[in-house]
């Protein structure tokens, strides 16, 4: 039996406010929430499905440097041009790595500055 990722946890200055933009880049609701210290999105039909919950953990700590992880997302509903716009508008913006720009993917950071990258392909909604 192999292990499987059912939570992805993000240390955040405004858990409210990343879990209102993450919600409306994955279509996500809010599962749980902790007062103001700590929410949980996921999918409608909630934990436990193929798609892992976030949970956004306050934490007044500065980040120490750069993250070694973070999210790739695949637009299921529309092409990648259609989709980066709908994001920028949500508030993400370009976040610049060192791309060369002929990548086919685009760097983005959330409103925290977390970077995450919006990939090409479309992939079928689950």
């Amino acid at each position: 039996m192999a292990c499987r990722i059912s939570e992805l946890v993000l240390e955040c200055r405004d858990p409210e406010a990343l879990a209102r933009f993450w919600c409306e880049v994955l279509d996500f609701v809010v599962l749980d929430r902790e007062g103001d210290d700590c929410i949980e999105i996921g999918p409608r039909e909630g934990f436990g499905g193929p798609q892992p919950t976030i949970i956004f953990s306050r934490s007044d700590e500065p980040q120490p440097g750069k993250s070694r992880l973070h999210i790739d997302v695949n637009a299921t509903d529309r092409d990648q041009n259609a989709e980066l716009e709908r994001l920028l508008k949500l508030g993400a913006r370009p976040a610049d790595i060192g791309q060369t720009g002929e990548e086919q993917w685009h760097v983005l950071a959330d409103p925290e500055g977390n970077e995450f990258c919006l990939l090409k392909a479309r992939l079928n909604p689950l």
